[in-house]
C-alpha cells in the first residue's frame, strides 16, 4: 500500500522527532503559565536544529481541512483532545523518572510530591551496570514542540559527566507518555564508587523549564 508523504510527516505531531516537513513550522507549545527559562551552557540545543513558531492545537486541527486522509490520520494521532484531563498548572506535567536496570525492579521517584528528600535517599548502582533514565509526563492542552531531558553528575562538587537528551513533540493525552533514554553505563573501579548528585532538568524549544530536581546515585561494588 502506497502512504502519502503528508501522513508520514504528520507523525511530528505526536511524539516523534523527524527532519523538517511542510507541517514542521507550525508545531510548538502554547503557553499560558510563567515558567523559568534555561541560561546554563550546556543547554543548548542540536547544531542547527531551529525551533518553530508557535500555533495552538485547534490550529494545527484545521490544517489540510479539505485533505480526508491527512485530517483522519491526525485525529488518529491526537485522539478526542476535547476530554484531555487538566490538572492545571503547565501544559507539561511531570510525573515520574526511574532508573530501569533489566531483570530489576525499577527504581522510580514521584516527581509531583517533596523533591528535596531524593538528595537523602540514593538511588543504588552496582558498578558497571547498564542503565536507562525513564521519564513519565503528561501534556495537558497544546501539543509541545522539542520536549528534552539533561542531566548532569557531579562527584564531590565536581562536574564529572552530563548528558542531553531529545525527547520529542507530543500531543495532549490523559494518560502520561512516557520516554526512555538510551542504555548507559554505571562507572566502576574503586575510584568510581562512591555518591553523585545528579541534576535533572525538562525543557522545550523555546528553553522553558518545565521542572528541575535534584537526586542521589550511589554506585557501589555490588547491589547490597
Amino acid at each position: 500500500m502506497l502512504v502519502d508523504s503528508n501522513l508520514i510527516s504528520v507523525c511530528v505531531f505526536y511524539k516523534c522527532y523527524l527532519p523538517p516537513n511542510p507541517l514542521s513550522p507550525y508545531l510548538h507549545s502554547w503557553h499560558h503559565f510563567t515558567i523559568s527559562h534555561v541560561t546554563e551552557e550546556e543547554d543548548e540545543v542540536t547544531p542547527g536544529y531551529k525551533a518553530p513558531k508557535q500555533v495552538d492545537l485547534k490550529t494545527l486541527q484545521d490544517l489540510d481541512a479539505d485533505d480526508e486522509a491527512l485530517v483522519k490520520y491526525k485525529a488518529e494521532l491526537l485522539g478526542n483532545t476535547t476530554d484531555v484531563l487538566d490538572e492545571g498548572g503547565n501544559n507539561v506535567v511531570l510525573k515520574t523518572m526511574s532508573v530501569s536496570v533489566e531483570g530489576r525492579d525499577d527504581i522510580t521517584l514521584d516527581l509531583t510530591g517533596d523533591l528535596t528528600k531524593f538528595k537523602s535517599t540514593p538511588i543504588i548502582i552496582k558498578e558497571g551496570t547498564t542503565y536507562r533514565i525513564k521519564i513519565g509526563f503528561r501534556v495537558q492542552r497544546e501539543i509541545v514542540a522539542g520536549l528534552r531531558y539533561f542531566q548532569a553528575s557531579y562527584r564531590k562538587g565536581i562536574k564529572v559527566d552530563k548528558s542531553n537528551m531529545m525527547v520529542g513533540s507530543y500531543g495532549p493525552k490523559t494518560e502520561a507518555h512516557e520516554h526512555r533514554s538510551a542504555p548507559d553505563e554505571a562507572p566502576s573501579g574503586v575510584i568510581a564508587r562512591g555518591l553523585y548528585t545528579v541534576k535533572s532538568k525538562f525543557t522545550d524549544d523555546d528553553k522553558n523549564i518545565y521542572l528541575e530536581w535534584e537526586w542521589t546515585l550511589q554506585i557501589k561494588k555490588d547491589w547490597a
